[in-house]
């Protein structure tokens, strides 16, 4: 899902980006675009939330007394990932709930733009990319 996300994020911005830039009319494609971006994120929030109540390094299989804050590990899967992970889906929804306002299109694409592109750079800086020391993952589930 993390793959289907960022690529519906960056046809989303580029969508938003060339309405506002184009200065075009706003299409019920957009309107698609932007929510099957939005859906996407709230399932993955949906897994996400049972990963980190359930998962492997869920808070319920924490080893006994555990300081999470001073450990890079469980500070970064516990708290930094999910909050930042948030953020950024609060953005792709306020970005598609610019999709139903009564605001000129031009505002529309703007508006969107900003809050996917922000949500884009949150998403990238909290994501556990395999060059990142103590909390880094592979690329694609399985690989190593």
């Amino acid at each position: 899902m993390r793959w289907v996300i960022l690529v519906l994020l960056l046809v989303s911005i580029f969508k938003a980006l060339s309405g506002w830039q184009g200065k075009k009319t706003f299409s019920p494609g957009d309107k698609k675009v932007w929510l099957f971006t939005m859906i996407s994120a709230h399932i993955t929030l949906l897994v996400g939330l049972y990963q980190v109540t359930f998962g492997r390094y869920g808070f319920t299989k924490l080893p006994e007394g555990t300081n999470i804050m001073k450990e890079k590990f469980y500070r970064f899967f516990l708290v930094e990932h999910p909050v930042g992970m948030i953020i950024a889906i609060v953005l792709i929804t306020l970005a598609h709930g610019m999709s139903k306002k009564a605001v000129p299109d031009e505002t529309k694409y703007r508006k969107a733009f900003f809050y996917l592109l922000i949500a884009l750079i949150v998403i990238l800086a909290t994501v556990p990319w395999p060059f990142r020391e103590v909390v880094g993952r592979p690329l694609f589930p399985g690989m190593n």
